[in-house]
């Protein structure tokens, strides 16, 4: 009797055991009921009927297939070994569990295949250049022949492309014959431009150095200018001024007289050998009479 009563108890054991079902967080429980699929269960504790139910569980995370380095042949007819990364994640646990069979390997053929055809459409140029547009395009062949599977293709990569080695040492040749072809042109453009700079530079100092002599020139005429002005003012403000004390002092004719004699001879006081009078010779000498009447006058009006 204890024996029996242990294997019942071992039984309800594991039939306890094996009815409550751990679902991680990460994962979707697929449940049959006698091999039909009769619902999805979420993450946590979940019970099913041992016998009689089964659980299948899909991992929801996004995975990364590694496509195997292949030989493509390019457009223009050259090998190339191209290595490439898909990046993929369920969408759908029912699809992907009962739409294919092998998922990760259908997805690794279906890469291959449209890697060839993509690579093969371009030129050996252009496929080294535009990895981003093979990427695209991968992607949305992919993606379209996977959703029926219940799988998102998020992303394909281009790890590396190969090309043979003769034609990567022509191309590092031209790749340098490149540098080296823009390094002169950037040495005779800097060059050029120096030159240009260095010829502005001697115009603009000579444009400089015109003005600052014109700007000189044009100070000095102003300043010797303003002196004439001044001097002028100054003999205008003399002769005025001259002229007015000699009105206002009603002068003889003697002092007029001996004014005149001391001008002639201020005149004449020079080592020049002509004396120009500003005077007409009738003029000059009716002067002269008449001073000399004046001094004749003046001893008899001493005498009395």
């Amino acid at each position: 009797m204890t024996i029996f009563l242990g294997i019942i108890a071992a039984f309800a054991v594991i039939f306890i055991a094996n009815s409550v079902k751990i679902i991680k967080q990460y994962e979707k429980g697929l449940i049959e009921t006698l091999g039909k699929y009769t619902g999805t269960r979420d993450s946590g504790a979940n019970i099913i009927i041992p016998i009689f139910q089964r659980m299948l569980r899909v991992d929801m995370r996004e995975r990364v297939i590694d496509v195997p380095p292949q030989s493509v042949i390019t457009k223009d007819n050259v090998s190339v070994v191209v290595d490439a990364i898909i990046y993929f994640q369920v969408t759908d646990p029912v699809k992907v569990v009962y739409n294919i069979e092998n998922f990760a390997l259908a997805a690794l053929k279906l890469a291959q295949t449209n890697l060839r055809n993509v690579i093969g459409d371009m030129e050996l140029d252009s496929t080294l250049t535009s990895r981003e547009k093979i990427n695209t395009q991968l992607r949305v062949v992919m993606d379209e022949a996977t959703d029926k599977w219940g799988v998102k293709v998020t992303r394909v990569e281009i790890q590396k492309i190969d090309p043979p080695k003769d034609i990567t040492d022509a191309m590092s040749k031209q790749m340098k014959a490149e540098r080296e072809k823009r390094a002169n042109i950037l040495e005779a453009e800097g060059l050029r431009q120096a030159a240009i700079l260095k010829a502005e530079g001697a115009k603009q100092a000579v444009i400089l150095a015109a003005e600052a002599v014109k700007e000189k020139q044009v100070l000095e005429a102003t300043g010797e200018a303003e002196a004439i002005r001044k001097v002028a003012e100054a003999e205008k403000y003399k002769i005025e001024m001259v002229y007015k004390a000699i009105h206002e002092g009603n002068p003889t004719n003697d002092l007029i007289a001996i004014k005149y004699l001391e001008a002639l001879g201020k005149v004449a006081d020079g080592q020049a050998t002509k004396v120009f009078l500003p005077l007409e010779t009738a003029g000059v000498t009716a002067s002269l009479g008449g001073i000399a009447e004046l001094f004749k006058g003046t001893p008899k009006q001493v005498k009395k």
